[in-house]
């Protein structure tokens, strides 16, 4: 499932226009990005929360020339999927 097709589900389901539930999901979007950026945690019972991990800095190996090199240190998203959910 692609965004637009998610936007017509969610358009579908909640009674919405096309175009309500575009700005209904860019808004849900854009608060969850502003809390991880200061690393908050976003908790949505039932579904999941999203949250920020932080990766150490480590050493690798470039594939190509098979020489070590270092990879900062990073922070990077994280999604914990609700124990509810049930495929």
């Amino acid at each position: 499932m692609n965004k637009t097709e998610l936007i017509s589900a969610m358009a579908e389901k909640a009674g919405l226009t096309k175009v309500d539930a575009h700005k209904a999901l860019d808004a849900f979007i854009e608060a969850t990005v502003e809390n991880m950026k200061k690393g908050e945690k976003v908790t949505i019972p039932g579904f999941g929360t999203f949250s920020v991990t932080e990766r150490a800095a480590r050493t690798g190996i470039n594939p190509q020339s098979k020489k070590k090199i270092k990879i900062a240190a990073k922070k990077a998203g994280k999604f914990k999927m609700s124990k509810s959910i049930v495929f």
